[in-house]
């Protein structure tokens, strides 16, 4: 079984600061990274992307059910990839989808874009794996 990934596009990055080109390179690096035949893109994606529902303060407001059923867009978006991994550049996109996961469920794994960077360059350390799967969290150990 290969292992697939998809990539977040943050709201903040993507849609109100560079738009397309900066999400355009988001790809080049995570398809460099993690192989383009294991790369899923979601749909709609790019400056077209869904919000995930946790920026904006919106992880720390208190309203978990609110963030939550919002969210279920983005949880639902990335079920449809059937990506075993996916791959946030922002610190709320990654709470948040790592929230919608164990709160609805998901088959899938939250990780950081640096925690597969590193993974990808060799030096991830034994103390940085606590959001990889099984499949990845050995890979690269002695």
């Amino acid at each position: 079984m290969k292992v697939k990934f998809t990539v977040q596009d943050p709201c903040q990055l993507v849609r109100k600061s560079f738009g397309d080109p900066v999400a355009e390179d988001l790809r080049l690096v995570v398809t460099a990274a993690v192989g383009e035949e294991n790369f899923v893109d979601m749909y709609p994606n790019r400056s077209n992307n869904f919000c995930c529902g946790g920026g904006g303060g919106f992880l720390q407001s208190g309203y978990a059910d609110e963030r939550r059923a919002y969210g279920k867009i983005k949880f639902d978006q990335i079920l449809e990839t059937g990506a075993h991994y996916c791959i946030t550049p922002c610190h709320n996109c990654h709470a948040q989808i790592h929230d919608l996961a164990e709160h609805y469920g998901g088959h899938y794994h939250t990780v950081h874009l640096w925690t597969i960077l590193c993974l990808a360059m060799g030096m991830l350390g034994e103390n940085e794996r606590a959001y990889l799967g099984p499949d990845l969290a050995e890979v690269g150990l002695g």
